[in-house]
């Protein structure tokens, strides 16, 4: 029998962050953040609100550090 999330739970799992609070997970600069939210390679992935504001999934953050993972990995096994 499957499992019903409440939108609490869904929310708990996927907050939106700040660019401070990316900038904290990542231990970077906030300038960092947002010129990787983009300018820069590797791109964040990010959320543009109306007011200009930009916010981050913590599950897009967590696939961002993966792929970044695994990118370092192929790196390292062409050496």
């Amino acid at each position: 029998m499957g499992s019903v999330l409440t939108m609490q739970e869904v929310e708990a799992a996927d907050t939106l962050l700040t660019a401070e609070d990316v900038a904290l997970k990542l231990r970077v600069s906030k300038d960092w953040v947002w010129d990787h939210s983009s300018r820069r390679l590797p791109y964040l992935p990010v959320i543009r609100m109306s007011d200009g504001a930009l916010r981050y999934r913590a599950s897009g953050i967590e696939e961002f550090l993966k792929e970044r993972e695994r990118a370092s990995s192929l790196r390292r096994k062409r050496r």
